[in-house]
């Protein structure tokens, strides 16, 4: 079966959801993005071929290992599938999830995931097919290997090697499915790259969603300080979902878990928002003060 290259969207959804997950429902009630991908490349013949190679045998194995009803058994299902092929970018990055003991572990098998998923998808792809990865469906796991390298290299105080690959992810997929703008933004902001950072939300400047609303009001509070522009952004951002400013000035504790699902406006999605972007905040001198005397 020949590749079809989806077409881009030209603008994004002013309201989007987490790769498919609704603005309500758990996510538990849901079909698992590996098993809708599982059921695809099934419909298709198996990741998008004809013929069937020994990286689409092992990635079948993969869907199983995904939907496994135990760590064990899904950890057991991943290293048979690095025995069909050494190609599986899938294979290390469950490795990943559930076997490293360390940040070095986790850093050395998502870098083998990059690599085998490199392989299989061969240098032409690269090429060819930038700008619809993840459209495609055997681009899918290398996508996820390396978005695990780079914020496991942003764990690891290799900032600027992150950030090298978050805007490499965004260049083979501008429709940015996974998400990557959300991690890339505070990022920017605590590197001080605001350039970049104005770069990106101009990217996806119609996205409504919590963290797009007040990354806007922190970007016009770096720029202009306590201002009529940094207010307006921050009202904006307040109408979106009033529950940020709790969990950013410490008013309200945080989780000891983070919330699997979320909704538009509430709670949860607040608490996703502090959790990776209240460094950013704490990087810019006075913003903390500026949105602690606009919510009293």
């Amino acid at each position: 079966m020949s590749k079809k290259k989806p077409g881009k969207k030209k603008k994004t959804a002013k309201k989007r959801t987490n790769q498919g997950v609704s603005n309500s429902a758990p996510v538990e009630s849901l079909p698992s993005l590996q098993s809708m991908e599982g059921l695809l490349a099934g419909i298709g013949g198996g990741m998008g071929r004809g013929n069937r190679s020994a990286v689409d045998e092992a990635q079948e194995i993969m869907y199983d290992a995904w939907e496994a009803p135990t760590r064990q058994r899904a950890v057991a299902l991943a290293k048979k599938a690095l025995e069909v092929s050494p190609d599986c970018a899938d294979a290390y990055n469950l490795l990943a999830e559930e076997t490293a003991q360390s940040l070095e572990e986790v850093l050395d098998l998502y870098r083998k995931g990059v690599e085998a998923g490199e392989r299989a998808l061969g240098k032409k792809a690269f090429k060819e097919d930038a700008g619809y990865f993840w459209g495609l469906l055997e681009t899918r796991p290398y996508m996820r290997a390396r978005a695990g390298l780079a914020r496991s290299l942003w764990k690891a105080g290799r900032r600027e090697e992150a950030v090298e690959h978050y805007w490499d992810l965004l260049r083979l997929n501008p429709n940015d499915n996974q998400g990557i703008r959300d991690l890339l933004m505070p990022c920017l902001i605590e590197l001080g790259r605001d350039e970049e950072a104005e770069k990106l939300f101009k990217q996806f400047e119609e996205d409504g969603m919590a963290v797009w609303m007040y990354s806007r009001a922190l970007l016009d509070f770096r720029k202009h300080g306590d201002s009529l522009a940094a207010d307006k952004s921050l009202k904006a951002a307040l109408d979106e979902n009033k529950h940020v400013p709790p969990y950013l000035l410490g008013r309200k504790k945080m989780p000891r878990t983070l919330p699997g699902h979320y909704g538009f406006g509430d709670d949860n999605e607040a608490v996703l928002y502090a959790h990776g972007n209240k460094a950013a905040w704490k990087a810019t001198p006075g913003a903390l003060e500026w949105l602690a005397a606009k919510v009293k």
